[in-house]
């Protein structure tokens, strides 16, 4: 789950981790107010998405007076941004954020990630921060510095210094980065955060580090123990399709392809999708349906599926260990009734009683194609789909 800007802030100051002063407004006349209590004379108007590359794409806006404050804010809320990190849709805007416009020497980058390769917090920092630092990453990897904590002992200060001096500040500045360090690194532990990202980390013409952006992504598994956290969720950033696959406990994830997948088993979905793109097909999305297969999970799955008006076949791929295949062809034949399934549909079973599931779906006298093996059912969806 991804938070907005101004509510990774707010778990920044709440831990200890420098912010300019700002406050979200859902109105032009809030963002008008919230500009007279942060105080100055020259605001930055910053549209909540949950997107990177806000800037670029226009949803960051200076503004020297409460009237341009009011009017960037009018121009942005109620609207969708496009960033190049959208994927091509646009999230719609329902808040923004004011804050203060502060005179900047330098921008770094600082990140927390839960890296599982190594089973360890792995901090991530670069002295060339800023819009630009995926480009720094591709171009430049030896300007990018990594740190691991050890779950034993969490971050040690030392490895804060060594970042600090990776990143040229001098002594007083890496005493203020090493705080910052920490503070992330008990923050990402007690929230069960998998990412905390600064970009940019930037040093004030005063000489203080602050974080000008913020970017926090919480682990879903674990908001069960955060209530607080799961208050922050808002589904209007997501995917409508995925958001509605989780309130059915199916797990979807939206591609760009014409051949719906249904699937039991994220292994077995991965393994399909690659055979699809092996034959010559494209994916229209990855859906794990669990190991207890209904035909009420079906018959949802089904519905989502079809939602996507590119999907021109269906391939089922369901192995039956737990629940046995006669069982599952009997929820597909149920489910393609009752939803009123109109593009050709391809099922393979393998597993317990998969002879008789087989036969089942073929004297249904529907429009359903079985497949005795996973490419075999591959290129029948394809050919379907074509």
């Amino acid at each position: 789950m991804n938070l907005h800007e101004y509510q990774a802030k707010q778990l920044f100051a709440d831990y200890g981790i420098p912010v300019p002063a700002g406050r979200p407004a859902f109105s032009g006349k809030e963002a008008v107010e919230a500009a007279a209590v942060v105080g100055g004379t020259s605001w930055v108007v910053k549209a909540q998405v949950h997107s990177g590359g806000r800037g670029k794409a226009g949803g960051i806006v200076r503004a020297d007076s409460p009237a341009l404050v009011e009017a960037a804010a009018e121009r942005l809320l109620g609207t969708c941004l496009v960033t190049a990190q959208s994927g091509g849709r646009g999230l719609p805007i329902g808040a923004v954020l004011v804050e203060e416009v502060r005179p900047l020497a330098r921008e770094l980058y600082l990140s927390a990630v839960v890296d599982r390769g190594s089973a360890r917090v792995m901090f991530v920092g670069s002295a060339a921060g800023g819009m630009d630092i995926e480009e720094v990453a591709a171009a430049s990897p030896e300007k990018i510095f990594t740190c691991k904590a050890d779950p034993a002992a969490g971050l040690q200060p030392y490895q804060c210094r060594e970042m600090g001096f990776a990143l040229g500040l001098d002594s007083e500045r890496i005493s203020n980065l090493s705080r910052i360090m920490l503070a992330m690194y008990r923050l990402l532990l007690d929230k069960d955060l998998s990412q905390i990202e600064i970009n940019p980390l930037v040093l004030t013409d005063d000489g203080r580090l602050v974080a000008l952006d913020a970017k926090i992504n919480v682990d879903d598994n674990a908001l069960f123990a955060h209530p607080d956290m799961a208050a922050l969720h808002d589904p209007s950033q997501e995917d409508a399709t995925e958001t509605a696959a989780g309130q059915h406990g199916l797990s979807y994830v939206t591609l760009d392809g014409n051949i719906g997948c249904m699937v039991n088993g994220a292994g077995l979905a991965m393994a399909t999708l690659d055979v699809i793109k092996l034959y010559g097909g494209q994916p229209a999305n990855f859906l794990d349906v669990g190991g207890g297969t209904t035909a009420e999970r079906v018959a949802a799955a089904f519905k989502l599926i079809l939602s996507d008006a590119k999907v021109k076949a269906v391939l089922v791929n369901i192995f039956g260990g737990i629940v046995r295949c006669n069982l599952i062809a009997e929820g597909i034949i149920a489910a393609v009734k009752e939803v009123g399934v109109t593009v050709p549909v391809v099922v393979r079973l393998e597993g317990t009683n998969a002879d008789e599931g087989r036969r089942l779906l073929e004297a249904s006298g529907l429009a359903l194609w079985t497949a005795t093996d996973l490419d075999e059912a591959a290129k029948k969806a394809v050919e379907a789909a074509q």
